[in-house]
């Protein structure tokens, strides 16, 4: 059974900076399209960013996030992160990873395409 499990979340400072971390077990995150999601408090399940398996590498990302987060993989650590940085108030949330287990060579910020999730660490920005 995979297991995906994020941390890095905390306080930060508007301006500031933040690397969120998933780390998988009982899969290869290299083979398959990996997702982050968000939930502000009150508000819907939104997409943040994607990037797909190791082997094409494209990376896509919520219009309101370009230029300040950036998402990437460390495969030998099985692991995905979101660089965060001019982080603002409006990213306050919670944040998830999430998996595909298909393979696509596309990946979307649209929940259902994805199979694992998650518990989510909190992102609070705030002075």
């Amino acid at each position: 059974q995979a297991q995906l499990v994020e941390s890095g979340g905390g306080l930060v400072q508007p301006g500031g900076s933040l690397r969120l971390s998933c780390i998988a077990s009982g899969i290869n995150l290299d083979k398959y399209a990996v997702a982050w999601f968000r939930q502000a408090p009150g508000k819907e399940r939104e997409g943040v960013s994607c990037i797909t398996k190791a082997s094409i590498n494209f990376t896509d990302y919520k219009y309101s996030v370009k230029g300040r987060f950036t998402i990437s993989r460390d495969n030998a650590r099985n692991t995905v992160y979101l660089q965060m940085d001019s982080l603002k108030s409006e990213d306050t949330a919670v944040y998830y990873c999430a998996t595909e287990t298909t393979g696509y060579s596309y990946c979307s910020i649209v929940a259902r395409e994805y199979d694992y999730w998650g518990q989510g660490t909190q992102v609070i920005v705030s002075s």
